[in-house]
């Protein structure tokens, strides 16, 4: 588990596409959703031939706003033959503005005479806060410059409805109600600070959406299919014992997490206690499972299979859910000079077909990296968790998980507010838990999140917090009840967490890891959280 706060720093990801090397035909601006295999297949190219003209290698990465060019039928142009001036597809009445270092979504909207919430809308953005060097928006296009011309029919409005706002709704919360997300509900009713919403209020909101289509089946040779139960939002909580389990169900946890150390030789049925107890008291159990970094530094192909093979026997046990490791961005549970995303997916892809094999039941969750800006960037030695997860996902981990791990527990702000820290890295996301929430799923926007680590650090009634944390010293008892069931307020709404377990119920060391600080069951065995919990679950 991680329970040291790595210092947060501001950073900007450099992002970047090679460019083509000779003229082609046409560019294409990337829209969310698209990969190189519907572009290429749009334009009647190969996926080969568009990544040849753009400087692309595998593993194929894109992102919304980027501009590609699409070659010539037949591989391209002479040199001594230049093509047509290329054609691109960008919305009417826009031009690009390419993002520079010191730019804010606010800033560069200010420019253009927008807003940054028509300018969020216009490039699929659904965190205003994450921008990176490089990024080309969409902008309005200077007064006076001609419209291009219309090529097809106007795309059918869709319907909408109404919704009045209730106590304790949030924008974000409406938003994923209607199948939307908080920018666009912004936009739609002219709001201009999304904070901001009065109870009574009557906000336009799409109709219902659509029933899901029916899967694909299976493709051959696919990893074993998941029967895992990623139905609706469930709570649970990290238990360093069962002293209080009913604690526990007064706050409508129906999880609980514990944390398997595997030295690499002992059997599954060393921990069978670990499920066997869980399910006594009444609880899903989840085994958030490590193991010796060192011993993947000699071996890792050899690690990753007796890891799986470990696994999977706790799968067999009974155990309904397993995360594949922790925090394995940093060199404290990864083998520093091996730290990679692509390195973590080898295990993670062993684990989940194990499992899967084993036990279809059991939820696999994939291993949280630890939330920081420390490392600006991500090397063999350690990685930021953005671009950690931006590996990951290039690697295929969208195949092997049934839920994206996240850790939460800077918390210094009310779980609504996305800026406005009082630290010196104020700019950070992972300060903010609605920017966390938005940047993981936006790299696997076709899984839930499981946030298997969240807590509030208090130190009433027990001490003054360590130096390393004194971050939290203002933050009050009251303030922990509240924030926590603000958490699973905003979580439950977000319609696209599955789990989120708090951090924790029961520890009572204190020192320089001030575990029982974020302790929900306080000295004394009172627990204040548990009633704001049970409410925050609908009583």
């Amino acid at each position: 588990m991680r329970r040291l706060i790595y210092l947060l720093l501001s950073v900007t990801v450099l992002l970047s596409l090679g460019s083509a090397a000779v003229m082609a035909q046409q560019v294409h601006v990337v829209q969310r959703g698209e990969t190189l295999f519907s572009i290429a297949t749009r334009y009647g190219r190969t996926v080969a031939e568009v990544a040849q003209a753009n400087g692309l290698s595998e593993p194929y990465v894109i992102h919304a706003g980027n501009r590609l060019t699409i070659p010539a039928a037949g591989g391209g142009t002479q040199a001594s033959a230049p093509a047509p001036a290329p054609v691109e597809t960008q919305p009417t009445g826009t031009t690009t503005y390419t993002v520079q270092r010191g730019d804010s979504l606010a800033t560069i909207a200010a420019q253009f005479g927008t807003t940054y919430i028509e300018l969020a809308r216009l490039n699929n953005i659904e965190d205003p806060d994450i921008l990176h060097v490089g990024q080309v928006l969409q902008v309005p296009a200077p007064a006076g410059t001609p419209a291009p011309a219309e090529t097809s029919a106007p795309a059918p409005q869709p319907t909408t409805g109404t919704y009045i706002v209730q106590r304790g709704d949030s924008l974000a919360t409406i938003a994923a109600q209607f199948n939307t997300n908080y920018i666009e509900l912004a936009r739609m009713n002219g709001i201009t600070n999304p904070d901001v919403l009065r109870v009574g209020q009557v906000l336009t909101v799409p109709s219902a959406p659509p029933p899901p289509a029916e899967a694909a089946p299976p493709e051959t040779g696919a990893p074993p299919p998941s029967t895992a139960n990623t139905g609706g939002f469930e709570l649970g909580g990290q238990a360093l014992s069962f002293a209080h389990p009913g604690h526990m169900h007064n706050a409508r946890m129906t999880w609980v997490k514990r944390q398997v150390k595997w030295h690499g030789n002992e059997p599954a049925s060393n921990f069978q206690h670990l499920i066997d107890s869980a399910k006594s008291n009444g609880f899903k159990v989840l085994l958030s499972v490590i193991g010796e970094k060192d011993q993947i530094a000699g071996d890792p192909g050899g690690f990753y299979q007796r890891f799986a093979n470990f696994v999977a026997d706790l799968a067999r046990g009974g155990a309904d859910g397993i995360e594949v490791w922790n925090e394995m961005n940093i060199d404290r549970e990864w083998p520093a000079g091996q730290i990679s995303g692509s390195n973590y997916v080898q295990m993670l892809s062993a684990a989940y077909n194990a499992i899967k094999s084993a036990n279809p039941g059991t939820l696999v969750i994939s291993g949280a990296p630890a939330p920081t800006g420390f490392f600006q960037g991500c090397g063999p030695n350690g990685g930021d968790d953005d671009c950690y997860l931006r590996q990951m996902q290039a690697a295929g981990a969208a195949n092997y998980m049934d839920c994206v791990g996240v850790h939460y527990n800077a918390g210094i702000v009310p779980p609504d507010a996305t800026s406005g820290a009082p630290v010196g890295s104020s700019g950070h996301y992972s300060w903010y838990l609605p920017r966390m929430m938005t940047l993981y799923r936006s790299f696997f926007p076709g899984k839930p999140l499981c946030i298997t680590e969240l807590g509030y650090l208090t130190g009433e009634g027990i001490g003054a917090l360590p130096g390393g944390f004194a971050w939290a010293s203002d933050n009050t008892l009251a303030e922990q009840a509240a924030w926590l069931a603000g958490a699973v307020h905003r979580a439950r709404g977000s319609g696209y967490v599955r789990l989120l377990i708090v951090w924790n119920v029961d520890a009572t060391y204190w020192g320089s890891d001030p575990q029982s600080g974020y302790a929900i069951v306080r000295p004394g065995g009172g627990c204040p959280a548990c009633d704001t919990l049970r409410v925050a679950m609908g009583g």
